[in-house]
């Protein structure tokens, strides 16, 4: 496929759109992460606050389980009848859903229907993202021409640190104008209401997306395949690039993911007992530093290889989580600049890894069965590696009665996958996505 073939497809005009459409799947999933402490007494009332916290982030990991379902739906879909489509049922799935978040009622309006109604919404909300979130990559890829994928697809990337920015600095400025009465009487809801207007703009630039040439091609062809899920699990080698996708780059992507842009909010409000506007704050400066860096990871990765772009995020995240958290535990309000020095660090550690997965998704598998074969192992390892680490790691800490036990957990892993993807995950950037 010659570039000049992508740029007749407008790829400005293609990124912008699929980029904005993933935005708006991260901001209404990532928000009840950023609201998982207003969650628990809302719709998990107790006598303990933590178990109202554990309840609160089961449910967000609940959405999070069932996204490889999503994906195994969505997926086959995208392989069978196009990657457009599926944007479209996604997007409105999950717009549909979060707003109705916004007009629940809680438990102690309606009882235990409350926490039944939240924990359905999100179950919808968490099959529109195993669709959407991966099947994304594949088609900006597909749209990225030949040279300079790494850094053209990084932008992808950027749609979930910009959800939770979004979001946080929503809840932030919704806390310094309302009362804390008024905030968790309606000021909750407004980000869920916000949605509805994405929800629009995001559809309207949907509908003005094309499909990507190399699908086009695949359909002329007729060379779609009619079962595509179980052709991948047929064949080895691409079982094989199925679970180094899952277990090295999506998986490690994943913890270290929720280890920076979600549980350390948590772990600082809850833990460290900060300020809960001082630690959105911080997260704020985290997460913007977290945009450059990926995109030069992507670039970089263009330049040397995604794998060792990948590899040394994977290491440096194992060598030091544990040690990062252990400082932040005994930091204190005082230290703000040293805690967004320290956050900031770790943003550098999870762009390597993810910097250059967009396009590492698309590139380790055949056209005619990659957005199945990308899209399951990617949203397996999101969802019950990733989307389950706050819950466990919080439990894990609670069972050892400590506030660093559970950490144990992501460091091992990151190791684990750190030397699986040393040995034998392949080098990636020049492959022709047309084969």
């Amino acid at each position: 496929m010659s570039d000049a073939k992508v740029s007749s497809h407008s790829y400005k005009k293609v990124a912008i759109a699929a980029c904005f459409g993933t935005f708006l799947e991260w901001y209404d999933f990532l928000t009840f992460a950023t609201l998982a402490v207003v969650f628990g007494p809302l719709f998990f009332p107790s006598s303990d606050p933590s178990t109202g916290l554990l309840a609160s982030l089961a449910t967000f990991g609940v959405g999070m389980v069932v996204r490889p379902i999503g994906a195994a739906i969505f997926g086959s879909i995208g392989d069978r009848i196009g990657r457009r489509p599926v944007f479209m049922i996604t997007i409105t799935l999950m717009g549909i859903a979060t707003v109705c978040v916004g007009f629940l009622p809680t438990y102690a309006q309606i009882g235990i229907w409350a926490p039944i109604l939240l924990v359905t919404l999100r179950l919808l909300q968490g099959l529109s993202a195993g669709g959407e979130i991966g099947g994304s990559a594949v088609y900006l890829t597909e749209h990225a021409g030949d040279s300079n994928r790494g850094f053209k697809t990084s932008f992808l990337q950027l749609m979930g640190p910009l959800g939770i920015l979004v979001s946080t600095l929503q809840i932030a400025l919704l806390q310094s104008y309302l009362t804390q009465e008024e905030f968790l009487s309606w000021g909750w809801r407004v980000p869920f209401w916000v949605s509805l207007i994405l929800l629009l703009l995001a559809f309207k630039a949907r509908m003005a997306l094309e499909e990507t040439p190399i699908y086009l091609q695949l359909s002329q062809k007729e060379a779609q395949s009619k079962s595509p899920l179980r052709d991948n699990l047929k064949d080895a080698e691409t079982r094989k690039r199925m679970f180094l996708l899952f277990f090295c780059v999506s998986a490690g992507g994943a913890v270290l993911f929720f280890c920076v842009q979600v549980y350390t909010g948590i772990f600082l409000k809850t833990s460290v007992k900060l300020p809960p506007q001082l630690v959105d704050q911080l997260s704020v400066y985290a997460t913007l530093a977290l945009l450059p860096f990926t995109i030069f990871a992507g670039w970089l990765s263009d330049k040397i290889g995604r794998k060792p772009v990948i590899v040394s995020g994977l290491i440096l995240g194992a060598i030091l989580i544990l040690p990062v958290f252990n400082l932040l535990q005994h930091l204190s309000v005082n230290s703000p600049l040293t805690i967004a020095g320290v956050l900031i660090g770790l943003s550098a550690i999870l762009a390597l890894v993810v910097g250059p997965q967009t396009a590492l998704l698309a590139e380790l598998f055949p056209a005619k069965s990659r957005n199945s074969a990308a899209t399951l192992p990617h949203n397996l390892a999101a969802g019950w590696i990733g989307g389950l680490l706050p819950l466990i790691i919080t439990w894990l800490n609670q069972e050892w009665g400590s506030n660093l036990a559970g950490l144990w957990y992501p460091t091992i892993f990151l190791a684990s996958g750190a030397v699986v993807a040393a040995l034998y995950l392949p080098e990636t950037r020049k492959t022709n996505l047309l084969n």
